[in-house]
């Protein structure tokens, strides 16, 4: 009998330790924000590799970038930090992005952001202005970094 107490009591331990890895929908609220605020910021006409770092240390080291309507996925930092710092040579004229909602679930956070801009890509000859609607999730480890990334693109 104090076996099974002991293995009972265990196992609510165990429970209530990981019911307390999980982030509040307030915590998760705010990194939604911070996540959109730094991938803002990385797309600016006076971008840093500062604002890149900034945006990459948001995500865990085991993380998946997934770009789903174009089947291209990131999983390295390095190679992420490389094609950003790359994009530092596109004209950017102006980017902004503006969250429409955010949706909350057990970790994750479903945002629906409309991203608007006018670049100039190194190269290309033209400028190009575009405003999308997307969606992205971001899947928070037990360290409140982001360990997935889905973009479904407008």
């Amino acid at each position: 009998m104090q076996k099974l107490t002991l293995v009972f009591i265990s196992l609510i331990l165990s429970f209530s330790s990981f019911a307390n890895d999980k982030l509040t929908a307030d915590q998760l609220i705010e990194k939604a924000k911070a996540f959109v605020s730094a991938k803002n910021a990385r797309q600016q006409p006076n971008t840093t590799t500062k604002d890149i770092d900034h945006y990459i240390s948001l995500l865990s080291d085991n993380f998946i970038d997934e770009h789903v309507k174009f089947k291209f996925t990131y999983t390295d930092k390095s190679k992420l930090r490389s094609d950003m710092v790359g994009k530092l040579k596109d004209k950017v004229i102006n980017s902004n992005i503006e969250i429409n909602e955010i949706m909350v679930g057990a970790n994750v956070v479903f945002i629906k952001m409309t991203e608007m801009g006018k670049v100039k890509p190194a190269h290309l000859d033209k400028t190009i202005e575009y405003s999308k609607t997307n969606i992205v999730s971001l899947e928070f480890n037990e360290s409140g970094l982001v360990k997935h990334i889905r973009r479904h693109h407008g």
